[in-house]
């Protein structure tokens, strides 16, 4: 097998994430609030073929994380996809995704911060938003500190409450669709309404796939929990088709009962008044339908503050062992968790909270980063696979996926399509490449420096 002395030096984390942990970690990690609050603006660009739209996206990211899962069973490591992508492209572009991975993370978590502190304003109004965020921030920053059981617990209920919103969502609709449950709505606003199934053709379902491929994003925190499962090499395999199965399900029969139950054009509207589940949960007569879902997006918000800190956390902690960022971020508490990178991690968070709250403009610019980040990320992901198949052609993998290289460069096809397609809008996406590529040109101009004046060492290592 591959020399792993890059994995080797990520040693000294505790692997304590159990199977079922890791699994709802997964599902916490690409269930956000957007599918409770945000896919009104899908449903917006598609109408009823957004099912499409997400149907193109769950192929994206199941070839990305089956991908990544093939390469974290044989290399077990917090670093994941960067120490890949070190070990079998190079190390700038290890450098590059890991240092890229951290900033679109922070930056999407601070969002998610000021939400949290928004949905506590709808039982304490008048109560100042970023003193709930900060709140909810220095708490998980504790949380995460202890100990990687504590992180692997919290994210247990925090995804578990999720889960079983979008499970009462489905079972409700399909009843009262069918008529098992009062009169039939029956399937009428899938087809029947102006435009039909496809109303703005598949120009719009191909537009809906950028919002799509989003709400996928955070799938990949499986692969970095490999570091600190119990026995990564059966539990990653396990959670991974776990996992995937019923993440597709999730989303696609939920969003099948959102555009059947009520006519997209409600949902999709540029002004929404409220969530589509607050909308079913009131018309099939539950009591307190908004009070229940703010709980439900709340928790949402601190599940995806939760992962996201613990994945920053790790990113940085990766790259200090491999030199790329202070010493300190590499050391490791009496709980076996980075504390320094957590912390630093943390303070960044509130850093892009204050941003948001303080100069909205900038923070649109930041989050243009995290947008091109997230799938370029994802792009090189699939390249570090093909070049790790590669180089184990001829040896024997605990986990290998089917079809390769095939899907793997179906899915580099489609991700580079959209990230054109979001560069080429002028409405809204093309932000993601006015500040992408000069982050990406910033960061890669620090590695060649890093580089220059650490020559002698890098030397000595070889």
């Amino acid at each position: 097998m591959e020399d792993n002395s890059l994995v080797e030096r990520e040693g000294g984390l505790h692997h304590s994430l159990t199977r079922a942990q890791i699994i709802m970690i997964g599902l916490g990690g690409a269930i956000g609030t957007g599918l409770f609050m945000g896919s009104g603006i899908a449903i917006g660009y598609a109408g009823p073929a957004v099912l499409i739209s997400y149907l193109i996206a769950a192929f994206i990211a199941v070839v990305m994380v089956f991908s990544l899962s093939e390469m974290a069973v044989v290399h077990p490591t917090a670093g994941s996809f960067g120490t890949y992508a070190e070990m079998y492209l190079c190390p700038w572009a290890g450098f590059l995704v890991r240092y890229t991975y951290w900033m679109a993370q922070a930056v999407a978590i601070g969002g998610e911060a000021v939400a949290g502190g928004v949905y506590m304003t709808y039982w304490f109004p008048g109560t100042l938003v970023w003193m709930w965020s900060l709140g909810f921030a220095i708490a998980l920053i504790y949380i995460n500190s202890r100990s990687v059981t504590n992180f692997g617990s919290f994210e247990y209920w925090f995804a578990l409450i999720k889960v079983v919103a979008i499970i009462v969502f489905i079972v409700l609709g399909v009843t009262h669709i069918f008529g098992w449950v009062g009169d039939p709505v029956g399937f009428h606003n899938l087809t029947g309404l102006e435009g039909g199934f496809m109303p703005h053709g598949f120009g719009g379902v191909w537009m809906a796939v950028i919002i799509a491929i989003f709400s996928f994003y955070g799938i990949e925190v499986i692969a970095v929990t490999s570091g600190e499962a119990q026995d990564p090499v059966t539990v990653i395999p396990a959670a991974l088709r776990s996992m995937a199965l019923r993440l597709f399900l999730f989303y696609l029969l939920a969003l099948t009962v959102m555009v059947t139950f009520i006519p997209w054009t409600e949902i999709g509207a540029k002004v929404v008044t409220e969530s589509p589940f607050v909308r079913l949960f009131s018309s099939v007569g539950i009591m307190y339908a908004a009070g229940i879902m703010n709980f439900v997006v709340l928790t949402a918000a601190l599940s995806s503050m939760n992962t996201n800190i613990y994945l920053t956390s790790r990113m940085l902690f990766s790259l200090s062992r491999g030199s790329y960022a202070p010493r300190i971020l590499g050391k490791l508490g009496a709980n076996g968790t980075p504390v320094a990178a957590t912390v630093l991690s943390g303070g960044c968070i509130l850093l892009a909270v204050s941003v948001s709250r303080l100069t909205p403009l900038a923070y649109n610019y930041l989050f243009g980063i995290s947008l091109f980040g997230g799938l370029t990320v994802w792009i090189i992901i699939l390249l570090s696979h093909i070049s790790f198949r590669r180089r184990h052609k001829n040896q024997p993998l605990p986990l290998r996926m089917p079809f390769f290289p095939y899907l793997q460069l179906a899915g580099l096809i489609l991700l580079a399509s959209i990230l054109i397609t979001m560069g080429l809008d002028t409405d809204l996406w093309n932000i993601s490449w006015i500040v992408g590529v000069p982050w990406m040109i910033a960061v890669s101009a620090a590695y060649f420096i890093w580089k220059h004046y650490n020559k002698d060492r890098i030397a000595a290592s070889n």
